[in-house]
Protein backbone atom coordinates (compact mmCIF):
# COMPACT_ATOMS: atom_id res chain seq x y z
CA UNK A 1 0.00 0.00 0.00
CA UNK A 2 1.37 3.57 -0.85
CA UNK A 3 1.88 5.73 1.62
CA UNK A 4 0.04 9.17 1.59
CA UNK A 5 3.34 11.16 2.50
CA UNK A 6 4.63 9.64 -0.60
CA UNK A 7 2.24 11.03 -2.77
CA UNK A 8 2.29 13.85 -5.26
CA UNK A 9 0.06 16.90 -5.86
CA UNK A 10 2.07 17.40 -9.03
CA UNK A 11 2.22 13.94 -10.45
CA UNK A 12 -1.49 15.20 -12.76
CA UNK A 13 0.88 17.92 -14.29
CA UNK A 14 3.40 15.67 -15.42
CA UNK A 15 0.81 12.83 -16.14
CA UNK A 16 -0.65 15.90 -18.32
CA UNK A 17 2.28 16.42 -20.54
CA UNK A 18 3.79 13.06 -20.96
CA UNK A 19 0.32 11.88 -22.64
CA UNK A 20 -0.02 15.49 -24.74
CA UNK A 21 0.74 15.03 -28.22
CA UNK A 22 4.30 16.19 -28.02
CA UNK A 23 6.62 16.34 -24.25
CA UNK A 24 10.26 16.70 -24.12
CA UNK A 25 11.09 15.38 -27.90
CA UNK A 26 8.38 12.90 -28.22
CA UNK A 27 6.90 13.17 -31.76
CA UNK A 28 3.53 12.24 -32.11
CA UNK A 29 3.19 13.20 -36.04
CA UNK A 30 1.64 9.98 -37.19
CA UNK A 31 3.63 10.21 -41.08
CA UNK A 32 6.70 10.06 -39.01
CA UNK A 33 5.69 7.91 -35.74
CA UNK A 34 6.67 4.36 -34.91
CA UNK A 35 4.42 1.86 -36.10
CA UNK A 36 3.55 -1.87 -34.97
CA UNK A 37 1.30 -4.29 -36.83
CA UNK A 38 -0.40 -6.57 -33.96
CA UNK A 39 -2.82 -9.52 -34.01
CA UNK A 40 -5.69 -7.50 -34.09
CA UNK A 41 -4.48 -4.11 -36.24
CA UNK A 42 -1.90 -1.43 -36.05
CA UNK A 43 -1.03 1.05 -33.91
CA UNK A 44 1.17 4.22 -34.59
CA UNK A 45 3.14 5.59 -31.17
CA UNK A 46 5.54 8.20 -29.99
CA UNK A 47 8.66 8.70 -30.47
CA UNK A 48 11.50 10.33 -27.87
CA UNK A 49 14.37 11.74 -29.08
CA UNK A 50 15.75 12.92 -25.96
CA UNK A 51 15.46 8.94 -24.91
CA UNK A 52 15.48 7.23 -28.36
CA UNK A 53 12.74 5.47 -27.09
CA UNK A 54 9.19 4.24 -28.59
CA UNK A 55 6.01 4.68 -26.35
CA UNK A 56 2.86 3.10 -27.13
CA UNK A 57 0.30 3.91 -25.10
CA UNK A 58 -2.91 2.64 -23.77
CA UNK A 59 -4.07 0.09 -25.98
CA UNK A 60 -6.70 -2.00 -24.74
CA UNK A 61 -5.43 -6.28 -24.12
CA UNK A 62 -9.22 -6.76 -23.00
CA UNK A 63 -13.01 -5.75 -23.68
CA UNK A 64 -14.16 -3.22 -21.54
CA UNK A 65 -15.43 -4.36 -18.39
CA UNK A 66 -18.31 -2.16 -18.84
CA UNK A 67 -22.16 -3.73 -18.90
CA UNK A 68 -22.58 -7.29 -18.73
CA UNK A 69 -19.15 -7.09 -18.43
CA UNK A 70 -18.61 -5.22 -15.20
CA UNK A 71 -18.00 -7.87 -12.34
CA UNK A 72 -17.57 -10.37 -14.65
CA UNK A 73 -14.40 -12.14 -15.79
CA UNK A 74 -12.18 -10.49 -18.72
CA UNK A 75 -12.94 -11.51 -22.20
CA UNK A 76 -10.26 -10.96 -25.05
CA UNK A 77 -10.32 -7.97 -27.62
CA UNK A 78 -12.85 -9.43 -30.43
CA UNK A 79 -12.44 -7.17 -33.06
CA UNK A 80 -10.06 -6.29 -36.05
CA UNK A 81 -9.38 -2.84 -37.58
CA UNK A 82 -7.43 -1.74 -40.93
CA UNK A 83 -6.36 1.72 -40.30
CA UNK A 84 -3.57 2.46 -37.96
CA UNK A 85 -4.87 3.05 -34.24
CA UNK A 86 -3.78 6.51 -31.93
CA UNK A 87 -1.14 4.82 -29.15
CA UNK A 88 0.11 8.07 -27.93
CA UNK A 89 -1.61 8.81 -24.92
CA UNK A 90 -1.50 6.80 -21.42
CA UNK A 91 -5.62 5.50 -20.89
CA UNK A 92 -7.86 5.99 -18.00
CA UNK A 93 -6.67 4.67 -14.82
CA UNK A 94 -9.36 2.21 -13.34
CA UNK A 95 -11.63 3.38 -10.57
CA UNK A 96 -9.88 3.96 -7.54
CA UNK A 97 -10.53 5.14 -3.82
CA UNK A 98 -7.60 6.85 -2.28
CA UNK A 99 -4.27 9.65 -2.75
CA UNK A 100 -3.30 8.01 -5.66
CA UNK A 101 -6.27 8.55 -8.06
CA UNK A 102 -6.82 12.48 -6.75
CA UNK A 103 -3.02 13.23 -7.44
CA UNK A 104 -3.52 12.55 -11.15
CA UNK A 105 -6.69 14.58 -11.29
CA UNK A 106 -8.85 11.18 -10.82
CA UNK A 107 -8.34 10.26 -14.21
CA UNK A 108 -10.77 7.20 -14.19
CA UNK A 109 -13.00 4.84 -16.17
CA UNK A 110 -14.36 1.89 -15.85
CA UNK A 111 -12.49 1.26 -19.36
CA UNK A 112 -9.79 1.10 -18.15
CA UNK A 113 -7.76 -2.38 -19.17
CA UNK A 114 -4.97 -1.25 -21.24
CA UNK A 115 -0.98 -1.06 -21.50
CA UNK A 116 1.55 0.36 -22.44
CA UNK A 117 4.84 -0.43 -24.20
CA UNK A 118 8.23 1.49 -24.04
CA UNK A 119 11.02 0.45 -26.01
CA UNK A 120 14.35 1.06 -27.32
CA UNK A 121 13.56 2.46 -30.58
CA UNK A 122 14.85 0.66 -34.04
CA UNK A 123 13.52 -2.62 -32.83
CA UNK A 124 12.25 -5.02 -35.21
CA UNK A 125 10.31 -8.25 -34.82
CA UNK A 126 13.44 -10.42 -35.11
CA UNK A 127 15.16 -8.11 -32.55
CA UNK A 128 13.87 -10.50 -29.75
CA UNK A 129 14.24 -8.87 -26.27
CA UNK A 130 13.44 -9.68 -23.06
CA UNK A 131 10.66 -7.87 -21.52
CA UNK A 132 9.49 -6.39 -18.17
CA UNK A 133 6.18 -6.07 -17.16
CA UNK A 134 5.43 -4.09 -14.12
CA UNK A 135 2.10 -4.43 -11.94
CA UNK A 136 1.17 -1.34 -10.02
CA UNK A 137 0.76 -1.49 -6.28
CA UNK A 138 -1.74 0.43 -4.38
CA UNK A 139 -3.61 -2.05 -1.74
CA UNK A 140 -5.60 -3.23 -4.73
CA UNK A 141 -8.02 -0.11 -4.29
CA UNK A 142 -5.75 2.86 -5.92
CA UNK A 143 -2.92 3.52 -8.46
CA UNK A 144 -2.56 2.74 -12.35
CA UNK A 145 0.22 2.24 -15.14
CA UNK A 146 0.06 6.04 -15.98
CA UNK A 147 1.47 7.24 -12.33
CA UNK A 148 4.87 9.03 -13.60
CA UNK A 149 6.40 7.72 -10.34
CA UNK A 150 6.12 4.30 -12.60
CA UNK A 151 7.67 5.85 -15.64
CA UNK A 152 9.53 2.85 -17.11
CA UNK A 153 11.94 5.10 -19.49
CA UNK A 154 14.77 5.71 -17.65
CA UNK A 155 15.32 1.59 -16.53
CA UNK A 156 14.40 0.73 -20.17
CA UNK A 157 17.21 3.42 -21.28
CA UNK A 158 19.77 2.62 -18.79
CA UNK A 159 19.59 -1.54 -19.85
CA UNK A 160 20.33 -0.12 -23.19
CA UNK A 161 23.04 1.78 -22.10
CA UNK A 162 24.40 -0.89 -20.23
CA UNK A 163 24.07 -3.19 -23.43
CA UNK A 164 21.47 -5.48 -22.14
CA UNK A 165 18.19 -3.39 -23.45
CA UNK A 166 14.88 -4.99 -22.52
CA UNK A 167 11.62 -3.90 -23.16
CA UNK A 168 8.61 -2.37 -20.93
CA UNK A 169 5.19 -2.70 -20.05
CA UNK A 170 2.91 -1.60 -17.51
CA UNK A 171 -0.54 -2.56 -17.16
CA UNK A 172 -3.97 -1.42 -15.49
CA UNK A 173 -6.50 -3.85 -13.63
CA UNK A 174 -9.81 -3.81 -11.94
CA UNK A 175 -9.23 -2.31 -8.30
CA UNK A 176 -11.12 -2.07 -5.13
CA UNK A 177 -14.75 -3.89 -5.58
CA UNK A 178 -14.42 -4.08 -9.11
CA UNK A 179 -11.62 -6.21 -9.01
CA UNK A 180 -11.83 -8.14 -5.80
CA UNK A 181 -15.57 -8.18 -4.53
CA UNK A 182 -16.34 -11.37 -2.80
CA UNK A 183 -18.94 -13.16 -1.21
CA UNK A 184 -21.44 -15.94 -1.61
CA UNK A 185 -22.89 -14.68 -5.11
CA UNK A 186 -19.85 -13.78 -6.76
CA UNK A 187 -18.00 -17.31 -5.19
CA UNK A 188 -21.19 -19.38 -7.00
CA UNK A 189 -20.56 -17.24 -10.40
CA UNK A 190 -16.91 -18.02 -10.87
CA UNK A 191 -16.16 -14.13 -11.07
CA UNK A 192 -13.69 -13.78 -8.47
CA UNK A 193 -9.98 -12.42 -8.40
CA UNK A 194 -11.21 -10.00 -11.43
CA UNK A 195 -8.06 -8.31 -11.03
CA UNK A 196 -5.28 -10.75 -10.85
CA UNK A 197 -7.50 -12.61 -13.61
CA UNK A 198 -7.12 -9.15 -15.84
CA UNK A 199 -3.27 -9.21 -14.85
CA UNK A 200 -3.47 -12.68 -15.87
CA UNK A 201 -5.31 -11.81 -19.74
CA UNK A 202 -2.58 -9.11 -19.93
CA UNK A 203 0.21 -11.40 -19.76
CA UNK A 204 -1.45 -13.61 -22.47
CA UNK A 205 -1.81 -10.35 -24.86
CA UNK A 206 2.01 -9.48 -23.92
CA UNK A 207 2.32 -13.51 -25.18
CA UNK A 208 0.62 -13.20 -28.48
CA UNK A 209 1.85 -9.27 -29.51
CA UNK A 210 4.90 -8.39 -27.72
CA UNK A 211 7.44 -9.93 -31.22
CA UNK A 212 5.82 -7.28 -32.65
CA UNK A 213 7.55 -4.53 -30.82
CA UNK A 214 10.65 -6.65 -30.80
CA UNK A 215 10.18 -8.53 -27.24
CA UNK A 216 10.68 -12.13 -26.88
CA UNK A 217 7.96 -14.07 -25.06
CA UNK A 218 9.69 -16.83 -23.70
CA UNK A 219 11.78 -14.03 -21.76
CA UNK A 220 8.81 -12.17 -19.98
CA UNK A 221 9.97 -11.01 -16.08
CA UNK A 222 6.66 -10.17 -14.13
CA UNK A 223 7.04 -7.41 -11.58
CA UNK A 224 6.01 -5.78 -9.21
CA UNK A 225 6.00 -3.60 -5.27
CA UNK A 226 3.44 -4.02 -2.67
CA UNK A 227 -0.01 -5.11 -3.93
CA UNK A 228 1.69 -5.60 -7.37
CA UNK A 229 4.59 -7.55 -5.38
CA UNK A 230 1.55 -9.57 -3.95
CA UNK A 231 0.19 -10.04 -7.72
CA UNK A 232 3.51 -11.65 -9.02
CA UNK A 233 4.01 -13.73 -6.08
CA UNK A 234 0.16 -15.15 -6.59
CA UNK A 235 0.74 -15.69 -10.61
CA UNK A 236 3.38 -17.82 -8.96
CA UNK A 237 0.88 -19.80 -7.01
CA UNK A 238 -2.08 -19.58 -9.53
CA UNK A 239 -4.37 -22.27 -10.44
CA UNK A 240 -2.25 -24.81 -7.97
CA UNK A 241 0.99 -23.52 -9.13
CA UNK A 242 0.20 -24.42 -12.52
CA UNK A 243 2.66 -23.33 -15.33
CA UNK A 244 1.23 -21.37 -18.03
CA UNK A 245 4.50 -20.49 -20.03
CA UNK A 246 3.40 -16.59 -19.86
CA UNK A 247 6.59 -15.49 -17.69
CA UNK A 248 10.00 -17.57 -16.73
CA UNK A 249 10.80 -14.81 -14.02
CA UNK A 250 9.33 -12.72 -11.11
CA UNK A 251 10.89 -9.55 -9.55
CA UNK A 252 8.56 -8.55 -5.73
CA UNK A 253 9.34 -5.40 -3.98
CA UNK A 254 7.38 -5.17 -0.63
CA UNK A 255 5.09 -8.20 -1.37
CA UNK A 256 5.23 -11.89 -2.52
CA UNK A 257 3.06 -15.04 -2.61
CA UNK A 258 1.57 -14.48 0.97
CA UNK A 259 -1.33 -12.42 1.16
CA UNK A 260 -0.87 -9.31 3.59
CA UNK A 261 -4.03 -10.15 5.41
CA UNK A 262 -5.35 -13.48 6.96
CA UNK A 263 -7.91 -15.08 4.19
CA UNK A 264 -12.05 -14.66 4.92
CA UNK A 265 -14.30 -16.67 3.20
CA UNK A 266 -17.33 -15.93 1.25
CA UNK A 267 -19.94 -16.17 3.75
CA UNK A 268 -17.76 -13.92 6.05
CA UNK A 269 -17.82 -11.54 3.25
CA UNK A 270 -21.33 -11.26 2.82
CA UNK A 271 -21.96 -9.08 5.23
CA UNK A 272 -20.10 -6.38 3.41
CA UNK A 273 -21.41 -7.87 0.10
CA UNK A 274 -24.90 -7.33 1.48
CA UNK A 275 -23.86 -3.38 2.54
CA UNK A 276 -22.99 -2.74 -1.37
CA UNK A 277 -26.54 -4.13 -2.29
CA UNK A 278 -28.01 -2.67 0.09
CA UNK A 279 -26.53 0.94 -0.63
CA UNK A 280 -27.15 0.34 -4.38
CA UNK A 281 -30.87 -0.65 -3.92
CA UNK A 282 -30.17 -4.48 -5.14
CA UNK A 283 -30.22 -6.40 -2.04
CA UNK A 284 -34.04 -7.86 -3.09
CA UNK A 285 -32.76 -8.16 -6.73
CA UNK A 286 -33.22 -12.01 -7.39
CA UNK A 287 -29.77 -11.43 -9.26
CA UNK A 288 -27.65 -9.13 -7.35
CA UNK A 289 -24.70 -9.12 -9.41
CA UNK A 290 -26.81 -8.53 -12.53
CA UNK A 291 -28.32 -5.49 -10.85
CA UNK A 292 -25.03 -4.02 -9.64
CA UNK A 293 -24.39 -4.44 -13.54
CA UNK A 294 -27.03 -1.99 -14.07
CA UNK A 295 -26.08 0.71 -11.89
CA UNK A 296 -25.34 3.93 -13.31
CA UNK A 297 -21.45 4.19 -12.46
CA UNK A 298 -21.61 7.41 -10.92
CA UNK A 299 -23.89 6.05 -8.09
CA UNK A 300 -21.79 3.02 -7.86
CA UNK A 301 -18.56 5.03 -7.53
CA UNK A 302 -20.23 6.85 -4.95
CA UNK A 303 -21.39 4.00 -2.65
CA UNK A 304 -18.16 2.11 -3.26
CA UNK A 305 -16.41 5.86 -2.20
CA UNK A 306 -18.30 5.65 1.28
CA UNK A 307 -18.37 4.15 4.70
CA UNK A 308 -20.43 1.28 2.62
CA UNK A 309 -16.87 0.17 2.03
CA UNK A 310 -14.72 1.26 5.50
CA UNK A 311 -15.09 -1.90 7.41
CA UNK A 312 -14.35 -4.36 4.29
CA UNK A 313 -11.32 -6.46 5.60
CA UNK A 314 -9.11 -5.23 2.58
CA UNK A 315 -9.20 -6.17 -1.16
CA UNK A 316 -6.94 -8.02 -2.71
CA UNK A 317 -6.95 -12.20 -3.74
CA UNK A 318 -9.38 -14.68 -1.88
CA UNK A 319 -9.47 -18.43 -1.77
CA UNK A 320 -11.84 -19.53 -4.36
CA UNK A 321 -10.76 -22.60 -5.05
CA UNK A 322 -9.82 -21.76 -8.81
CA UNK A 323 -7.61 -19.26 -9.51
CA UNK A 324 -5.97 -19.23 -5.78
CA UNK A 325 -6.81 -22.96 -4.61
CA UNK A 326 -5.98 -22.84 -1.12
CA UNK A 327 -3.77 -21.98 1.68
CA UNK A 328 -0.85 -19.89 -0.31
CA UNK A 329 1.75 -20.90 2.33
CA UNK A 330 1.24 -24.35 2.61
CA UNK A 331 0.76 -24.72 -0.99
CA UNK A 332 4.61 -22.50 -1.30
CA UNK A 333 5.99 -25.32 1.24
CA UNK A 334 4.46 -28.42 -0.79
CA UNK A 335 6.81 -26.94 -4.19
CA UNK A 336 3.10 -25.89 -5.85
CA UNK A 337 4.21 -23.26 -7.27
CA UNK A 338 6.04 -21.84 -10.87
CA UNK A 339 9.54 -22.92 -10.49
CA UNK A 340 11.07 -19.59 -11.96
CA UNK A 341 13.73 -17.66 -10.63
CA UNK A 342 12.81 -14.26 -8.44
CA UNK A 343 14.25 -11.63 -6.89
CA UNK A 344 12.44 -10.39 -3.88
CA UNK A 345 12.94 -7.92 -0.64
CA UNK A 346 11.75 -5.62 2.01
CA UNK A 347 12.65 -2.36 3.25
CA UNK A 348 14.27 -1.89 6.96
CA UNK A 349 11.00 -0.32 8.27
CA UNK A 350 7.83 -2.01 6.52
CA UNK A 351 6.15 -1.41 9.72
CA UNK A 352 6.23 1.82 10.62
CA UNK A 353 3.99 1.74 7.80
CA UNK A 354 1.94 -1.75 8.67
CA UNK A 355 2.53 -2.07 12.62
CA UNK A 356 -0.36 -0.54 15.07
CA UNK A 357 -0.18 2.87 16.44
CA UNK A 358 -0.97 4.49 19.33
CA UNK A 359 0.42 1.77 21.33
CA UNK A 360 1.24 2.93 25.36
CA UNK A 361 0.85 -0.39 27.37
CA UNK A 362 0.78 -4.47 27.29
CA UNK A 363 -2.50 -4.66 27.12
CA UNK A 364 -2.87 -2.69 24.24
CA UNK A 365 -0.41 -4.52 22.66
CA UNK A 366 -1.85 -8.29 23.47
CA UNK A 367 -4.88 -6.81 21.84
CA UNK A 368 -3.35 -5.13 18.74
CA UNK A 369 -1.35 -8.39 18.15
CA UNK A 370 -5.02 -10.71 18.47
CA UNK A 371 -6.63 -8.35 16.03
CA UNK A 372 -4.21 -9.86 14.20
CA UNK A 373 -5.05 -13.21 14.18
CA UNK A 374 -3.78 -15.51 16.76
CA UNK A 375 -5.40 -16.97 19.95
CA UNK A 376 -4.73 -15.74 23.60
CA UNK A 377 -1.70 -18.45 24.03
CA UNK A 378 0.05 -17.12 20.67
CA UNK A 379 -0.33 -13.71 21.28
CA UNK A 380 1.66 -14.27 24.51
CA UNK A 381 4.55 -16.11 22.89
CA UNK A 382 4.41 -13.40 20.49
CA UNK A 383 4.65 -10.31 23.49
CA UNK A 384 7.35 -12.04 24.71
CA UNK A 385 9.15 -12.89 21.22
CA UNK A 386 8.97 -8.95 20.61
CA UNK A 387 9.42 -7.45 24.11
CA UNK A 388 8.62 -3.66 25.07
CA UNK A 389 12.42 -2.27 25.33
CA UNK A 390 13.58 0.70 24.67
CA UNK A 391 15.64 1.46 21.63
CA UNK A 392 14.79 -2.37 20.29
CA UNK A 393 12.53 -2.56 17.67
CA UNK A 394 11.95 -0.29 14.35
CA UNK A 395 12.55 2.22 13.30
CA UNK A 396 16.58 2.18 13.98
CA UNK A 397 16.36 5.54 13.05
CA UNK A 398 14.14 6.35 16.12
CA UNK A 399 16.30 6.70 19.26
CA UNK A 400 14.52 5.70 22.26
CA UNK A 401 10.50 6.00 22.53
CA UNK A 402 8.49 8.38 20.14
CA UNK A 403 8.39 12.29 21.77
CA UNK A 404 6.64 15.72 20.94
CA UNK A 405 4.45 15.67 18.00
CA UNK A 406 5.41 11.67 17.56
CA UNK A 407 4.09 10.91 20.84
CA UNK A 408 0.90 9.88 19.69
CA UNK A 409 2.24 7.15 17.71
CA UNK A 410 2.33 5.65 20.90
CA UNK A 411 5.27 4.85 23.37
CA UNK A 412 5.30 1.13 22.61
CA UNK A 413 5.30 2.18 18.41
CA UNK A 414 8.72 0.41 18.21
CA UNK A 415 7.59 -2.76 19.45
CA UNK A 416 4.42 -2.55 17.34
CA UNK A 417 6.59 -1.26 14.21
CA UNK A 418 8.48 -4.42 14.65
CA UNK A 419 6.05 -6.92 14.70
CA UNK A 420 3.77 -5.67 12.46
CA UNK A 421 6.21 -5.14 9.41
CA UNK A 422 7.76 -8.84 9.93
CA UNK A 423 3.93 -10.28 9.74
CA UNK A 424 3.24 -8.23 6.87
CA UNK A 425 6.34 -8.23 5.13
CA UNK A 426 9.46 -9.76 6.60
CA UNK A 427 8.78 -12.97 7.61
CA UNK A 428 6.63 -13.67 4.59
CA UNK A 429 9.59 -12.55 2.33
CA UNK A 430 11.81 -14.91 4.37
CA UNK A 431 8.95 -17.72 3.97
CA UNK A 432 9.28 -17.26 -0.12
CA UNK A 433 13.09 -17.31 0.36
CA UNK A 434 13.21 -20.44 2.39
CA UNK A 435 10.32 -22.34 -0.09
CA UNK A 436 12.13 -21.27 -3.40
CA UNK A 437 15.21 -22.08 -1.96
CA UNK A 438 14.38 -25.96 -0.39
CA UNK A 439 13.31 -26.41 -4.09
CA UNK A 440 16.65 -25.16 -5.68
CA UNK A 441 15.05 -22.53 -7.57
CA UNK A 442 16.84 -19.37 -8.02
CA UNK A 443 16.44 -16.70 -5.97
CA UNK A 444 17.72 -13.05 -4.79
CA UNK A 445 16.91 -11.28 -1.52
CA UNK A 446 17.39 -7.92 -0.38
CA UNK A 447 17.28 -5.38 2.26
CA UNK A 448 16.52 -1.64 1.61
CA UNK A 449 18.09 0.34 4.24
CA UNK A 450 18.20 4.06 2.85
CA UNK A 451 16.08 7.16 4.23
CA UNK A 452 14.96 9.45 1.29
CA UNK A 453 14.61 13.16 0.99
CA UNK A 454 11.29 14.21 3.24
CA UNK A 455 11.18 11.17 5.50
CA UNK A 456 11.87 11.65 9.39
CA UNK A 457 13.31 9.48 11.35
CA UNK A 458 10.75 8.47 13.06
CA UNK A 459 9.37 6.64 9.86
CA UNK A 460 12.86 5.80 8.80
CA UNK A 461 13.63 3.77 5.42
CA UNK A 462 9.68 2.40 5.31
CA UNK A 463 7.48 1.01 2.54
CA UNK A 464 7.58 2.50 -1.21
CA UNK A 465 10.87 3.96 -0.53
CA UNK A 466 12.86 1.86 -2.99
CA UNK A 467 10.97 2.55 -5.83
CA UNK A 468 12.34 5.74 -6.80
CA UNK A 469 15.27 4.21 -6.33
CA UNK A 470 14.86 1.09 -8.85
CA UNK A 471 13.06 3.53 -11.19
CA UNK A 472 16.22 5.28 -11.57
CA UNK A 473 13.84 8.34 -10.74
CA UNK A 474 16.30 10.61 -9.51
CA UNK A 475 14.65 13.85 -11.23
CA UNK A 476 11.89 13.20 -8.56
CA UNK A 477 8.66 12.86 -11.66
CA UNK A 478 5.62 12.75 -9.40
CA UNK A 479 7.00 13.74 -6.65
CA UNK A 480 7.55 17.37 -6.26
CA UNK A 481 4.97 18.79 -4.06
CA UNK A 482 3.80 20.30 -1.43
CA UNK A 483 2.61 16.77 0.49
CA UNK A 484 6.06 15.00 0.44
CA UNK A 485 9.59 16.29 -1.68
CA UNK A 486 11.98 14.90 -4.51
CA UNK A 487 13.47 11.91 -2.44
CA UNK A 488 16.80 12.66 -4.02
CA UNK A 489 16.83 16.24 -3.01
CA UNK A 490 19.42 17.52 -0.64
CA UNK A 491 21.05 14.14 -0.31
CA UNK A 492 24.45 13.23 -1.41
CA UNK A 493 25.22 11.82 -4.88
CA UNK A 494 25.56 7.91 -2.92
CA UNK A 495 21.74 8.02 -3.15
CA UNK A 496 21.96 8.93 -7.10
CA UNK A 497 24.90 6.69 -7.25
CA UNK A 498 22.70 3.74 -5.39
CA UNK A 499 19.90 4.20 -7.64
CA UNK A 500 21.97 4.10 -10.71
CA UNK A 501 23.40 0.77 -8.99
CA UNK A 502 19.61 -0.54 -8.49
CA UNK A 503 18.36 0.02 -11.98
CA UNK A 504 20.94 -2.27 -13.56
CA UNK A 505 20.85 -4.55 -10.92
CA UNK A 506 16.82 -5.09 -11.66
CA UNK A 507 17.44 -4.68 -15.34
CA UNK A 508 20.18 -7.38 -15.58
CA UNK A 509 18.01 -9.82 -13.60
CA UNK A 510 15.21 -9.18 -16.16
CA UNK A 511 17.96 -9.49 -18.98
CA UNK A 512 20.40 -12.47 -17.38
CA UNK A 513 18.42 -13.75 -14.55
CA UNK A 514 21.01 -12.73 -12.66
CA UNK A 515 21.18 -9.38 -10.90
CA UNK A 516 25.13 -9.49 -10.89
CA UNK A 517 25.52 -8.96 -14.65
CA UNK A 518 25.24 -5.19 -14.09
CA UNK A 519 28.42 -3.63 -15.41
CA UNK A 520 27.63 -0.61 -12.38
CA UNK A 521 29.10 -2.70 -8.55
CA UNK A 522 31.77 -5.19 -8.02
CA UNK A 523 29.83 -6.11 -5.12
CA UNK A 524 28.27 -9.83 -5.26
CA UNK A 525 24.63 -10.76 -4.68
CA UNK A 526 24.42 -13.37 -3.17
CA UNK A 527 22.04 -16.29 -4.24
CA UNK A 528 19.61 -17.25 -1.44
CA UNK A 529 20.53 -20.90 0.45
CA UNK A 530 19.39 -22.73 3.12
CA UNK A 531 22.58 -22.91 4.54
CA UNK A 532 24.10 -19.48 4.41
CA UNK A 533 20.76 -17.73 4.01
CA UNK A 534 21.91 -14.00 2.96
CA UNK A 535 20.08 -10.53 1.31
CA UNK A 536 22.00 -7.59 -0.28
CA UNK A 537 21.88 -5.13 1.81
CA UNK A 538 21.40 -1.35 -0.12
CA UNK A 539 22.43 1.20 2.40
CA UNK A 540 23.68 4.50 1.15
CA UNK A 541 26.09 4.73 4.64
CA UNK A 542 28.22 1.83 3.51
CA UNK A 543 31.12 2.64 1.40
CA UNK A 544 30.21 0.42 -1.53
CA UNK A 545 26.62 1.07 -0.87
CA UNK A 546 25.96 -2.47 -0.39
CA UNK A 547 26.77 -5.12 1.47
CA UNK A 548 25.56 -8.66 2.44
CA UNK A 549 24.03 -9.76 5.39
CA UNK A 550 23.05 -13.12 6.83
CA UNK A 551 19.67 -13.40 6.97
CA UNK A 552 18.94 -13.84 10.62
CA UNK A 553 17.72 -10.78 12.28
CA UNK A 554 14.41 -11.11 14.54
CA UNK A 555 15.15 -14.93 13.84
CA UNK A 556 13.52 -16.44 16.61
CA UNK A 557 9.63 -13.55 16.03
CA UNK A 558 9.69 -14.15 12.57
CA UNK A 559 10.36 -17.97 12.99
CA UNK A 560 7.33 -18.07 15.39
CA UNK A 561 5.30 -16.02 12.94
CA UNK A 562 6.38 -18.18 9.72
CA UNK A 563 5.56 -21.73 11.36
CA UNK A 564 2.23 -20.55 11.78
CA UNK A 565 1.35 -19.07 8.88
CA UNK A 566 -1.14 -22.01 8.03
CA UNK A 567 -2.85 -22.66 10.85
CA UNK A 568 -2.59 -19.56 13.53
CA UNK A 569 -3.11 -17.14 10.48
CA UNK A 570 -5.59 -19.39 7.89
CA UNK A 571 -3.21 -18.38 5.33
Amino acid sequence: MLLSSTLRLLGFLWAALLTSPVYGGLIARQNDAPTVKIKNGSYFGVHSSSSNQDFFLGMPFAQPPVGELRFNLPKSLNTTWDDSRNATQYGYECYGYGSDQWVLGNIVSEDCLTLNVIRPSGMGQNASLPVGVWIHGGGFFEGGGRDPRYNLSKIVQASAEMGKPFIGVSINYRLQAFGYLFGTAVMKAGVTNLGFRDQRLALHWVQENIAAFGGDPSQVTIWGESAGGNSVGTHLIAYGGRDDKIFRAGIMESGGPIPFAPNVNASAWDKYYNNITKATNCSSASDTLACLRKVPIQKLSNVLNSSVTATVPGWGGVIDGDFIKGSIAQQLLDGKFVKVPILQGTNFDEGTSFGGKGINTTQQFLDYVMSTGPNVTTTQTLAALYPDIPGIGIPATLDGRPTGPWAMLGKQYKRASAYGGDLSMQAPRRFASMCWASQNVSGYSYHFNVVPNGVPPQIGATHFQEVAFVFDNTAGQGYNNSVAVDPFANKPQSYDRLANIMTRMWSSFITDLDPNMNNATDVHWPSYNLTTPQNIVFDTNDTNLMYAEDDYYRAEGIAFISENFVDAYGR
